[in-house]
Protein backbone atom coordinates (compact mmCIF):
# COMPACT_ATOMS: atom_id res chain seq x y z
CA UNK A 1 0.00 0.00 0.00
CA UNK A 2 1.49 3.47 -0.91
CA UNK A 3 0.74 6.64 -0.19
CA UNK A 4 -1.95 7.31 -3.18
CA UNK A 5 -3.93 4.42 -1.53
CA UNK A 6 -4.33 5.94 1.40
CA UNK A 7 -5.23 9.22 0.17
CA UNK A 8 -7.99 7.33 -1.93
CA UNK A 9 -9.21 4.73 1.30
CA UNK A 10 -9.35 8.18 3.35
CA UNK A 11 -11.25 10.32 0.66
CA UNK A 12 -13.78 6.75 1.02
CA UNK A 13 -13.97 7.21 4.87
CA UNK A 14 -14.72 11.09 4.86
CA UNK A 15 -17.46 10.22 1.95
CA UNK A 16 -18.94 7.85 4.51
CA UNK A 17 -18.73 9.87 7.54
CA UNK A 18 -20.36 12.71 5.65
CA UNK A 19 -23.41 10.52 4.46
CA UNK A 20 -23.82 8.89 8.14
CA UNK A 21 -23.68 12.17 9.60
CA UNK A 22 -26.49 13.82 7.36
CA UNK A 23 -28.52 10.44 7.78
CA UNK A 24 -28.24 10.71 11.79
CA UNK A 25 -29.41 14.07 11.86
CA UNK A 26 -32.55 12.78 10.44
CA UNK A 27 -34.11 12.21 13.13
CA UNK A 28 -35.42 8.20 13.74
CA UNK A 29 -38.58 9.76 15.08
CA UNK A 30 -40.64 5.96 15.52
CA UNK A 31 -39.42 2.37 14.34
CA UNK A 32 -40.43 2.70 11.06
CA UNK A 33 -38.32 5.30 10.69
CA UNK A 34 -35.61 3.61 12.16
CA UNK A 35 -36.01 0.32 11.16
CA UNK A 36 -37.00 0.85 7.34
CA UNK A 37 -35.97 4.18 6.75
CA UNK A 38 -39.89 5.41 7.22
CA UNK A 39 -40.71 3.01 4.32
CA UNK A 40 -39.95 6.02 1.82
CA UNK A 41 -36.81 4.43 0.06
CA UNK A 42 -36.65 4.85 -3.87
CA UNK A 43 -35.99 1.91 -6.08
CA UNK A 44 -31.90 3.04 -6.46
CA UNK A 45 -31.60 2.66 -3.00
CA UNK A 46 -33.69 -0.77 -2.76
CA UNK A 47 -31.34 -2.24 -5.71
CA UNK A 48 -28.34 -0.95 -4.25
CA UNK A 49 -28.80 -1.86 -0.75
CA UNK A 50 -30.08 -5.56 -1.82
CA UNK A 51 -26.93 -6.06 -3.98
CA UNK A 52 -24.99 -4.42 -1.20
CA UNK A 53 -25.83 -6.59 1.48
CA UNK A 54 -25.62 -9.82 -0.48
CA UNK A 55 -22.19 -9.10 -1.34
CA UNK A 56 -19.98 -10.23 1.65
CA UNK A 57 -17.01 -12.45 2.72
CA UNK A 58 -19.06 -15.57 1.29
CA UNK A 59 -18.28 -13.47 -2.13
CA UNK A 60 -14.96 -11.97 -1.82
CA UNK A 61 -13.61 -14.88 -0.22
CA UNK A 62 -16.12 -18.09 -1.01
CA UNK A 63 -17.02 -17.07 -4.90
CA UNK A 64 -13.45 -16.06 -5.60
CA UNK A 65 -11.74 -19.04 -3.80
CA UNK A 66 -14.45 -21.33 -5.38
CA UNK A 67 -13.03 -20.05 -9.18
CA UNK A 68 -9.86 -20.99 -8.42
CA UNK A 69 -10.45 -24.09 -6.79
CA UNK A 70 -13.34 -26.10 -8.49
CA UNK A 71 -14.24 -23.48 -11.49
CA UNK A 72 -17.82 -22.80 -12.63
CA UNK A 73 -19.87 -25.01 -10.44
CA UNK A 74 -20.76 -22.43 -8.01
CA UNK A 75 -22.30 -20.01 -10.54
CA UNK A 76 -25.39 -21.42 -9.95
CA UNK A 77 -26.09 -20.14 -6.95
CA UNK A 78 -25.37 -16.40 -8.18
CA UNK A 79 -27.15 -16.80 -11.38
CA UNK A 80 -30.32 -17.23 -9.35
CA UNK A 81 -30.77 -13.87 -8.37
CA UNK A 82 -33.16 -13.63 -11.11
CA UNK A 83 -35.74 -14.94 -8.21
CA UNK A 84 -35.37 -11.53 -7.23
CA UNK A 85 -37.65 -10.87 -9.55
CA UNK A 86 -40.31 -13.62 -7.89
CA UNK A 87 -40.00 -11.23 -4.86
CA UNK A 88 -40.69 -8.19 -7.20
CA UNK A 89 -43.93 -9.81 -9.00
CA UNK A 90 -45.24 -12.27 -6.63
CA UNK A 91 -44.17 -11.06 -2.96
CA UNK A 92 -43.81 -7.57 -2.42
CA UNK A 93 -47.83 -6.85 -3.16
CA UNK A 94 -48.68 -9.44 -0.14
CA UNK A 95 -46.21 -8.07 2.36
CA UNK A 96 -47.03 -5.10 1.23
CA UNK A 97 -50.40 -5.10 1.88
CA UNK A 98 -49.87 -6.83 5.38
CA UNK A 99 -47.50 -3.48 6.64
CA UNK A 100 -45.77 -5.67 8.49
CA UNK A 101 -42.01 -5.18 9.53
CA UNK A 102 -40.30 -8.82 9.64
CA UNK A 103 -40.80 -11.97 7.99
CA UNK A 104 -41.77 -13.32 11.34
CA UNK A 105 -44.55 -10.81 11.82
CA UNK A 106 -45.95 -11.64 8.34
CA UNK A 107 -46.13 -15.76 8.98
CA UNK A 108 -48.34 -14.57 12.61
CA UNK A 109 -50.60 -12.56 10.15
CA UNK A 110 -50.94 -15.68 7.82
CA UNK A 111 -50.50 -18.36 9.99
CA UNK A 112 -50.56 -18.05 14.31
CA UNK A 113 -47.56 -16.47 17.28
CA UNK A 114 -45.80 -20.02 17.22
CA UNK A 115 -44.70 -20.17 13.59
CA UNK A 116 -43.42 -16.41 14.50
CA UNK A 117 -41.52 -17.16 17.38
CA UNK A 118 -40.04 -20.73 15.50
CA UNK A 119 -38.99 -18.24 12.31
CA UNK A 120 -37.94 -15.47 14.31
CA UNK A 121 -35.43 -17.57 16.93
CA UNK A 122 -34.30 -19.73 13.49
CA UNK A 123 -33.58 -16.19 12.18
CA UNK A 124 -31.37 -14.50 15.22
CA UNK A 125 -29.02 -17.47 15.82
CA UNK A 126 -29.10 -17.81 12.03
CA UNK A 127 -27.32 -14.73 11.68
CA UNK A 128 -25.16 -13.99 14.73
CA UNK A 129 -23.51 -17.17 14.15
CA UNK A 130 -23.09 -18.17 10.70
CA UNK A 131 -23.57 -14.80 9.07
CA UNK A 132 -21.93 -11.79 11.13
CA UNK A 133 -19.27 -14.84 12.27
CA UNK A 134 -18.09 -15.62 8.84
CA UNK A 135 -18.65 -11.71 7.51
CA UNK A 136 -16.39 -10.85 10.07
CA UNK A 137 -13.89 -13.64 10.04
CA UNK A 138 -13.38 -13.08 6.20
CA UNK A 139 -13.22 -9.48 7.24
CA UNK A 140 -9.62 -10.07 9.23
CA UNK A 141 -8.54 -12.44 6.61
CA UNK A 142 -8.96 -10.13 3.87
CA UNK A 143 -7.52 -7.16 5.48
CA UNK A 144 -4.42 -9.27 6.57
CA UNK A 145 -3.90 -10.22 3.04
CA UNK A 146 -4.15 -7.24 1.26
CA UNK A 147 -1.87 -4.71 3.68
CA UNK A 148 0.36 -7.60 3.79
CA UNK A 149 0.75 -6.46 7.95
CA UNK A 150 1.48 -9.44 10.03
CA UNK A 151 1.85 -7.53 13.73
CA UNK A 152 0.47 -3.81 14.63
CA UNK A 153 1.61 -2.64 18.21
CA UNK A 154 2.54 -6.18 19.11
CA UNK A 155 -1.36 -7.12 18.34
CA UNK A 156 -2.18 -9.91 15.44
CA UNK A 157 -3.37 -7.66 12.72
CA UNK A 158 -6.21 -10.13 12.03
CA UNK A 159 -8.01 -8.97 15.27
CA UNK A 160 -7.50 -5.57 14.46
CA UNK A 161 -9.21 -5.15 10.99
CA UNK A 162 -11.86 -7.67 12.39
CA UNK A 163 -12.86 -5.71 15.25
CA UNK A 164 -12.40 -2.43 13.84
CA UNK A 165 -14.66 -3.34 10.79
CA UNK A 166 -17.16 -4.24 13.53
CA UNK A 167 -16.99 -1.51 15.97
CA UNK A 168 -17.00 1.40 12.62
CA UNK A 169 -19.89 -0.79 11.11
CA UNK A 170 -21.95 -0.78 14.72
CA UNK A 171 -21.46 2.85 15.13
CA UNK A 172 -23.48 3.97 11.74
CA UNK A 173 -25.91 0.93 12.12
CA UNK A 174 -26.58 1.88 15.74
CA UNK A 175 -27.39 5.68 15.34
CA UNK A 176 -28.44 5.52 11.66
CA UNK A 177 -30.44 3.01 11.48
CA UNK A 178 -32.19 1.88 8.33
CA UNK A 179 -31.55 5.20 6.61
CA UNK A 180 -27.88 4.88 7.15
CA UNK A 181 -27.53 0.99 5.59
CA UNK A 182 -29.63 2.41 2.74
CA UNK A 183 -27.82 5.60 1.49
CA UNK A 184 -24.12 4.20 2.45
CA UNK A 185 -25.04 1.35 -0.02
CA UNK A 186 -25.78 4.18 -2.83
CA UNK A 187 -22.11 5.35 -2.10
CA UNK A 188 -20.58 1.64 -1.71
CA UNK A 189 -21.79 -0.22 -4.76
CA UNK A 190 -20.78 1.82 -7.69
CA UNK A 191 -16.94 1.49 -5.51
CA UNK A 192 -17.56 -2.12 -4.94
CA UNK A 193 -18.66 -2.43 -8.87
CA UNK A 194 -15.95 -0.04 -10.30
CA UNK A 195 -13.18 -1.95 -7.93
CA UNK A 196 -14.23 -5.57 -9.02
CA UNK A 197 -14.42 -4.52 -12.84
CA UNK A 198 -10.74 -3.22 -13.04
CA UNK A 199 -9.71 -6.19 -11.27
CA UNK A 200 -11.12 -8.32 -14.00
CA UNK A 201 -10.05 -6.58 -16.65
CA UNK A 202 -6.13 -6.20 -15.00
CA UNK A 203 -6.49 -9.89 -14.29
CA UNK A 204 -7.28 -10.60 -17.75
CA UNK A 205 -4.49 -8.65 -19.28
CA UNK A 206 -2.13 -9.82 -17.06
CA UNK A 207 -3.07 -13.73 -17.97
CA UNK A 208 -3.20 -12.93 -21.58
CA UNK A 209 -6.75 -12.82 -22.29
CA UNK A 210 -10.43 -14.71 -21.63
CA UNK A 211 -8.77 -17.52 -24.22
CA UNK A 212 -6.01 -17.97 -22.01
CA UNK A 213 -8.18 -18.41 -19.08
CA UNK A 214 -10.36 -21.28 -20.67
CA UNK A 215 -7.39 -22.75 -22.14
CA UNK A 216 -5.89 -23.47 -18.92
CA UNK A 217 -9.16 -24.22 -16.76
CA UNK A 218 -10.49 -26.56 -19.44
CA UNK A 219 -7.63 -29.43 -18.97
CA UNK A 220 -8.02 -29.17 -15.22
CA UNK A 221 -10.40 -32.21 -14.14
CA UNK A 222 -13.07 -32.21 -11.60
CA UNK A 223 -14.16 -35.40 -11.41
CA UNK A 224 -13.48 -38.46 -12.48
CA UNK A 225 -16.26 -37.82 -15.43
CA UNK A 226 -14.64 -36.09 -17.85
CA UNK A 227 -16.28 -32.82 -16.16
CA UNK A 228 -13.79 -29.53 -16.41
CA UNK A 229 -13.30 -26.27 -14.88
CA UNK A 230 -15.43 -24.38 -17.31
CA UNK A 231 -17.97 -27.05 -17.25
CA UNK A 232 -21.17 -25.87 -15.49
CA UNK A 233 -23.29 -28.56 -15.98
CA UNK A 234 -21.56 -31.72 -14.42
CA UNK A 235 -22.09 -35.43 -14.46
CA UNK A 236 -25.06 -36.68 -12.58
CA UNK A 237 -22.69 -39.32 -10.54
CA UNK A 238 -20.04 -36.11 -9.79
CA UNK A 239 -20.16 -35.99 -5.78
CA UNK A 240 -20.22 -32.54 -4.92
CA UNK A 241 -21.91 -30.82 -7.95
CA UNK A 242 -24.61 -32.86 -9.75
CA UNK A 243 -26.19 -31.11 -12.31
CA UNK A 244 -29.75 -31.59 -11.39
CA UNK A 245 -28.72 -31.18 -7.99
CA UNK A 246 -27.30 -27.68 -8.94
CA UNK A 247 -30.07 -26.69 -10.13
CA UNK A 248 -32.89 -27.69 -7.41
CA UNK A 249 -30.16 -26.93 -4.87
CA UNK A 250 -29.73 -23.26 -5.91
CA UNK A 251 -33.49 -22.84 -6.24
CA UNK A 252 -34.54 -24.06 -3.27
CA UNK A 253 -32.11 -21.97 -1.38
CA UNK A 254 -32.36 -19.19 -3.69
CA UNK A 255 -36.28 -18.96 -3.06
CA UNK A 256 -35.62 -19.11 0.53
CA UNK A 257 -33.00 -16.45 0.50
CA UNK A 258 -34.10 -13.64 -1.70
CA UNK A 259 -37.84 -14.04 -1.68
CA UNK A 260 -38.76 -14.55 2.70
CA UNK A 261 -35.21 -14.06 4.21
CA UNK A 262 -35.56 -10.92 6.53
CA UNK A 263 -32.03 -9.77 5.66
CA UNK A 264 -33.25 -8.93 2.50
CA UNK A 265 -37.02 -8.61 1.87
CA UNK A 266 -36.11 -5.95 5.12
CA UNK A 267 -34.58 -3.78 1.93
CA UNK A 268 -38.11 -4.18 0.06
CA UNK A 269 -40.08 -3.23 2.92
CA UNK A 270 -38.65 0.19 2.94
CA UNK A 271 -39.76 1.27 -0.15
CA UNK A 272 -42.51 4.07 -0.57
CA UNK A 273 -44.86 2.17 -2.46
CA UNK A 274 -45.50 -1.24 -4.32
CA UNK A 275 -43.81 0.49 -7.59
CA UNK A 276 -40.90 1.39 -5.93
CA UNK A 277 -40.19 -2.17 -4.30
CA UNK A 278 -40.60 -3.93 -7.43
CA UNK A 279 -38.75 -1.66 -9.37
CA UNK A 280 -35.69 -2.25 -6.44
CA UNK A 281 -35.90 -6.05 -6.89
CA UNK A 282 -35.90 -4.69 -10.81
CA UNK A 283 -32.30 -2.86 -10.52
CA UNK A 284 -31.10 -5.41 -7.58
CA UNK A 285 -31.58 -8.29 -10.05
CA UNK A 286 -29.76 -6.59 -12.71
CA UNK A 287 -26.89 -5.99 -10.28
CA UNK A 288 -26.94 -9.90 -8.90
CA UNK A 289 -25.27 -10.55 -12.82
CA UNK A 290 -22.54 -9.13 -12.16
CA UNK A 291 -20.57 -11.26 -9.19
CA UNK A 292 -20.02 -14.81 -11.75
CA UNK A 293 -17.84 -11.92 -13.93
CA UNK A 294 -16.51 -9.58 -10.83
CA UNK A 295 -15.57 -12.17 -7.87
CA UNK A 296 -15.70 -16.35 -9.45
CA UNK A 297 -14.50 -15.56 -13.19
CA UNK A 298 -11.22 -13.16 -11.45
CA UNK A 299 -11.09 -16.57 -8.95
CA UNK A 300 -10.04 -18.63 -12.20
CA UNK A 301 -7.82 -15.96 -13.47
CA UNK A 302 -5.72 -16.34 -10.42
CA UNK A 303 -5.65 -19.86 -10.88
CA UNK A 304 -4.74 -19.53 -14.44
CA UNK A 305 -1.80 -17.12 -13.07
CA UNK A 306 -1.23 -19.59 -10.34
CA UNK A 307 -0.78 -22.43 -12.94
CA UNK A 308 1.18 -20.15 -15.28
CA UNK A 309 3.65 -18.72 -12.35
CA UNK A 310 4.04 -22.76 -11.55
CA UNK A 311 2.41 -22.56 -8.51
CA UNK A 312 3.86 -19.07 -7.21
CA UNK A 313 1.52 -16.51 -7.68
CA UNK A 314 -1.32 -18.04 -4.45
CA UNK A 315 0.05 -18.16 -0.98
CA UNK A 316 0.52 -21.90 0.21
CA UNK A 317 -0.51 -23.40 3.84
CA UNK A 318 2.13 -25.03 5.83
CA UNK A 319 1.33 -28.30 4.25
CA UNK A 320 2.11 -26.54 0.81
CA UNK A 321 -1.60 -26.82 -0.22
CA UNK A 322 -2.59 -23.38 -2.50
CA UNK A 323 -4.79 -21.51 -0.73
CA UNK A 324 -7.63 -21.06 -3.19
CA UNK A 325 -9.34 -18.36 -0.50
CA UNK A 326 -6.61 -15.91 -1.09
CA UNK A 327 -7.53 -15.55 -4.38
CA UNK A 328 -9.02 -12.42 -4.41
CA UNK A 329 -7.44 -10.09 -2.13
CA UNK A 330 -3.77 -11.64 -3.79
CA UNK A 331 -4.73 -10.36 -7.14
CA UNK A 332 -5.78 -6.84 -5.26
CA UNK A 333 -1.90 -6.97 -3.67
CA UNK A 334 -0.41 -7.40 -6.33
CA UNK A 335 -1.11 -6.93 -9.88
CA UNK A 336 -3.63 -3.71 -9.16
CA UNK A 337 -1.14 -0.33 -9.21
CA UNK A 338 -1.10 2.46 -6.65
CA UNK A 339 -4.21 4.18 -6.18
CA UNK A 340 -6.49 1.91 -8.01
CA UNK A 341 -5.53 -0.58 -5.26
CA UNK A 342 -6.74 1.94 -2.43
CA UNK A 343 -9.99 2.18 -4.60
CA UNK A 344 -10.36 -1.66 -4.57
CA UNK A 345 -9.78 -2.04 -0.90
CA UNK A 346 -12.37 1.06 -0.29
CA UNK A 347 -14.60 -1.38 -2.54
CA UNK A 348 -13.96 -4.87 -0.34
CA UNK A 349 -14.57 -2.12 2.85
CA UNK A 350 -17.68 -1.37 1.39
CA UNK A 351 -18.72 -4.72 0.80
CA UNK A 352 -17.88 -6.28 4.28
CA UNK A 353 -19.59 -3.16 6.05
CA UNK A 354 -22.80 -2.91 3.84
CA UNK A 355 -23.08 -6.54 4.55
CA UNK A 356 -22.62 -6.65 8.16
CA UNK A 357 -24.66 -3.38 8.37
CA UNK A 358 -27.59 -5.04 7.05
CA UNK A 359 -27.14 -7.30 9.54
CA UNK A 360 -27.20 -5.90 12.77
CA UNK A 361 -30.22 -3.54 11.19
CA UNK A 362 -32.23 -6.93 10.26
CA UNK A 363 -30.98 -8.74 13.52
CA UNK A 364 -31.81 -5.82 15.68
CA UNK A 365 -35.56 -5.26 14.03
CA UNK A 366 -35.80 -9.32 14.57
CA UNK A 367 -35.85 -8.88 18.06
CA UNK A 368 -37.25 -5.41 18.84
CA UNK A 369 -40.19 -6.12 16.88
CA UNK A 370 -40.48 -10.19 17.09
CA UNK A 371 -39.38 -10.15 20.97
CA UNK A 372 -39.63 -6.89 22.78
CA UNK A 373 -42.69 -5.92 21.42
CA UNK A 374 -44.61 -8.60 21.48
CA UNK A 375 -43.94 -8.60 25.27
CA UNK A 376 -44.32 -5.02 26.03
CA UNK A 377 -46.90 -3.85 23.26
CA UNK A 378 -47.76 -0.33 24.93
CA UNK A 379 -43.75 0.54 24.66
CA UNK A 380 -43.38 3.89 22.96
CA UNK A 381 -42.30 4.66 19.58
CA UNK A 382 -39.03 6.64 20.76
CA UNK A 383 -38.42 3.65 23.64
CA UNK A 384 -38.35 1.22 20.32
CA UNK A 385 -35.59 3.01 18.95
CA UNK A 386 -33.73 2.43 21.92
CA UNK A 387 -34.57 -0.84 22.33
CA UNK A 388 -33.09 -1.31 18.43
CA UNK A 389 -30.03 0.35 19.06
CA UNK A 390 -29.33 -1.57 22.32
CA UNK A 391 -30.17 -4.81 20.79
CA UNK A 392 -27.55 -3.81 18.09
CA UNK A 393 -25.03 -3.35 20.71
CA UNK A 394 -25.24 -6.52 22.00
CA UNK A 395 -25.67 -8.19 18.44
CA UNK A 396 -22.27 -6.95 18.04
CA UNK A 397 -20.39 -7.56 21.05
CA UNK A 398 -21.64 -11.50 20.85
CA UNK A 399 -20.38 -11.22 16.70
CA UNK A 400 -16.98 -9.95 18.50
CA UNK A 401 -16.97 -12.76 21.10
CA UNK A 402 -17.39 -15.56 17.87
CA UNK A 403 -14.22 -14.08 16.72
CA UNK A 404 -12.07 -16.59 18.28
CA UNK A 405 -14.31 -19.37 18.31
CA UNK A 406 -14.42 -18.24 14.25
CA UNK A 407 -10.79 -18.24 13.85
CA UNK A 408 -10.23 -21.54 15.39
CA UNK A 409 -12.70 -23.37 13.05
CA UNK A 410 -12.67 -20.78 10.52
CA UNK A 411 -12.49 -23.04 7.42
CA UNK A 412 -14.58 -25.99 8.82
CA UNK A 413 -17.51 -23.47 9.27
CA UNK A 414 -17.18 -21.81 6.54
CA UNK A 415 -16.81 -25.32 4.56
CA UNK A 416 -20.85 -25.53 6.38
CA UNK A 417 -22.17 -22.46 5.48
CA UNK A 418 -23.43 -23.61 2.51
CA UNK A 419 -24.94 -26.82 4.09
CA UNK A 420 -26.63 -24.68 6.86
CA UNK A 421 -28.32 -22.73 4.41
CA UNK A 422 -29.29 -26.15 2.45
CA UNK A 423 -31.00 -27.48 5.36
CA UNK A 424 -32.30 -24.03 6.96
CA UNK A 425 -34.08 -22.80 3.47
CA UNK A 426 -36.64 -26.21 3.13
CA UNK A 427 -39.23 -25.72 5.67
CA UNK A 428 -39.11 -21.55 5.77
CA UNK A 429 -39.55 -21.76 1.91
CA UNK A 430 -42.38 -24.47 1.91
CA UNK A 431 -44.38 -22.40 4.65
CA UNK A 432 -44.49 -19.10 2.76
CA UNK A 433 -44.86 -20.68 -0.78
CA UNK A 434 -47.85 -22.60 0.38
CA UNK A 435 -49.17 -20.07 2.69
CA UNK A 436 -49.61 -17.57 -0.42
CA UNK A 437 -50.26 -20.12 -3.22
CA UNK A 438 -53.17 -21.82 -1.09
CA UNK A 439 -55.95 -21.10 0.69
CA UNK A 440 -56.82 -24.05 2.40
CA UNK A 441 -52.99 -23.97 4.05
CA UNK A 442 -53.47 -23.82 7.69
CA UNK A 443 -52.08 -22.49 11.03
CA UNK A 444 -50.85 -25.68 12.36
CA UNK A 445 -49.68 -26.78 8.90
CA UNK A 446 -47.51 -23.90 8.25
CA UNK A 447 -46.41 -24.36 11.61
CA UNK A 448 -45.41 -27.91 11.39
CA UNK A 449 -43.73 -27.39 8.07
CA UNK A 450 -41.57 -24.80 10.09
CA UNK A 451 -40.61 -27.51 12.45
CA UNK A 452 -40.51 -30.47 10.66
CA UNK A 453 -37.64 -28.60 8.40
CA UNK A 454 -35.82 -27.48 11.47
CA UNK A 455 -35.54 -31.09 12.92
CA UNK A 456 -34.34 -32.69 9.66
CA UNK A 457 -32.17 -30.01 9.31
CA UNK A 458 -30.68 -30.12 12.37
CA UNK A 459 -30.35 -33.63 12.41
CA UNK A 460 -28.18 -33.39 8.68
CA UNK A 461 -25.72 -30.75 10.64
CA UNK A 462 -25.68 -33.00 13.62
CA UNK A 463 -24.88 -36.00 11.31
CA UNK A 464 -22.62 -33.73 9.11
CA UNK A 465 -20.32 -32.93 12.50
CA UNK A 466 -20.67 -37.32 13.72
CA UNK A 467 -19.33 -38.58 11.14
CA UNK A 468 -16.86 -35.87 9.48
CA UNK A 469 -15.01 -36.49 12.77
CA UNK A 470 -15.52 -40.18 13.04
CA UNK A 471 -13.09 -42.60 10.95
CA UNK A 472 -14.35 -45.56 11.93
CA UNK A 473 -18.43 -45.04 11.82
CA UNK A 474 -20.41 -48.07 10.61
CA UNK A 475 -22.56 -47.62 7.18
CA UNK A 476 -26.50 -47.79 8.29
CA UNK A 477 -29.48 -46.05 6.84
CA UNK A 478 -28.97 -42.82 8.66
CA UNK A 479 -25.66 -42.85 7.26
CA UNK A 480 -27.04 -43.17 3.95
CA UNK A 481 -29.92 -40.96 4.28
CA UNK A 482 -28.44 -37.64 6.60
CA UNK A 483 -25.12 -38.10 5.87
CA UNK A 484 -23.51 -39.47 2.61
CA UNK A 485 -26.67 -38.69 0.58
CA UNK A 486 -25.78 -35.30 -1.66
CA UNK A 487 -26.27 -32.35 0.24
CA UNK A 488 -27.87 -30.91 -3.13
CA UNK A 489 -30.60 -33.84 -3.89
CA UNK A 490 -30.77 -33.92 -0.01
CA UNK A 491 -31.79 -29.92 -0.11
CA UNK A 492 -34.78 -30.45 -3.12
CA UNK A 493 -36.23 -34.31 -1.39
CA UNK A 494 -36.26 -31.86 2.05
CA UNK A 495 -38.21 -29.29 0.49
CA UNK A 496 -40.95 -31.47 -0.94
CA UNK A 497 -41.02 -33.42 2.45
CA UNK A 498 -41.84 -30.34 4.37
CA UNK A 499 -44.34 -29.38 1.70
CA UNK A 500 -46.09 -32.74 2.64
CA UNK A 501 -46.34 -32.44 5.79
CA UNK A 502 -47.67 -28.74 5.15
CA UNK A 503 -50.46 -30.56 2.88
CA UNK A 504 -51.13 -33.23 4.53
CA UNK A 505 -51.34 -31.64 8.46
CA UNK A 506 -53.31 -28.81 6.69
CA UNK A 507 -56.04 -31.06 5.56
CA UNK A 508 -56.51 -32.59 8.63
CA UNK A 509 -57.00 -29.25 10.21
CA UNK A 510 -59.69 -27.03 10.20
CA UNK A 511 -59.76 -24.43 7.02
CA UNK A 512 -58.79 -20.85 7.87
CA UNK A 513 -61.51 -18.06 7.52
CA UNK A 514 -61.92 -16.30 4.64
CA UNK A 515 -61.29 -12.36 6.98
CA UNK A 516 -58.12 -14.08 8.37
CA UNK A 517 -56.26 -14.81 5.04
CA UNK A 518 -57.81 -11.32 3.29
CA UNK A 519 -54.75 -9.91 0.96
CA UNK A 520 -52.44 -12.49 2.31
CA UNK A 521 -53.05 -14.97 -0.20
CA UNK A 522 -53.33 -15.66 -3.96
CA UNK A 523 -57.44 -14.92 -5.04
CA UNK A 524 -58.03 -13.35 -1.70
CA UNK A 525 -57.08 -9.64 -2.80
CA UNK A 526 -59.83 -6.64 -2.79
CA UNK A 527 -60.45 -5.25 -5.77
CA UNK A 528 -59.29 -1.89 -5.02
CA UNK A 529 -55.93 -4.40 -3.90
CA UNK A 530 -55.74 -5.16 -7.63
CA UNK A 531 -56.35 -2.11 -9.23
CA UNK A 532 -53.57 -0.48 -6.99
CA UNK A 533 -51.02 -3.75 -7.83
CA UNK A 534 -52.04 -3.17 -11.45
CA UNK A 535 -50.51 0.40 -11.61
CA UNK A 536 -47.85 -0.15 -10.42
CA UNK A 537 -46.75 -1.54 -12.72
CA UNK A 538 -46.18 -1.12 -16.88
CA UNK A 539 -44.48 -2.43 -19.86
CA UNK A 540 -40.99 -1.52 -18.98
CA UNK A 541 -40.97 -3.50 -15.72
CA UNK A 542 -41.95 -6.12 -18.29
CA UNK A 543 -39.46 -5.69 -20.43
CA UNK A 544 -36.45 -5.80 -18.03
CA UNK A 545 -37.47 -8.43 -16.01
CA UNK A 546 -37.74 -10.41 -19.51
CA UNK A 547 -33.96 -8.87 -20.24
CA UNK A 548 -32.59 -10.01 -16.90
CA UNK A 549 -33.98 -13.77 -17.83
CA UNK A 550 -32.78 -14.01 -21.02
CA UNK A 551 -29.37 -13.11 -19.54
CA UNK A 552 -29.36 -15.66 -17.50
CA UNK A 553 -30.42 -18.72 -19.83
CA UNK A 554 -27.74 -17.29 -22.59
CA UNK A 555 -25.43 -17.75 -19.72
CA UNK A 556 -26.61 -21.12 -18.81
CA UNK A 557 -26.11 -22.04 -23.07
CA UNK A 558 -22.74 -20.75 -23.11
CA UNK A 559 -21.25 -22.30 -20.56
CA UNK A 560 -23.79 -25.47 -20.66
Amino acid sequence: MELLDWIVIGVFCLALIGIVVWVINQKNNDSADYFLGGRDATWIAIGASIFASNIGSEHLIGLAGAGASSGMAMAHWEIQGWMILILGWVFVPFYTRSMVYTMPEFLEKRYNKESRTILSVISLISYVLTKVAVTVYAGGLVFQQVFGIKELWGIDFFWIAAIGLVLITALYTIFGGMKSVLYTSVLQTPILLLGSLIILVLGLKAVGGWDQVLQVCSIQPVNEYGDHMTDLMRNLKDPDYPWLGALVGSAVIGFWYWCTDQYIVQRVLSGKNEREARRGTIFGAYLKLLPVFIFLIPGMIAYALNVKSGGTFLPVDANGVTISDAAFPTLVAKILPAGVKGLVVCGILAALMSSLASLFNSSAMLFTIDFYKRLRPNTSEKSLVRIGQMATVVIVILGILWIPIMRSVGNVLYNYLQDVQSVLAPGIAAAFLLGICWKRTTAKGGMWGLLSGIIIGLTRLGAKVYYSNTTDATDNWFKAVFYDFNWLYFCGVMLIFCCLVVVIVSLCTEAPSEEKIKGLVFGTATPEQKAESRASWNHWDVIHSIIILAITVAFYIYFW
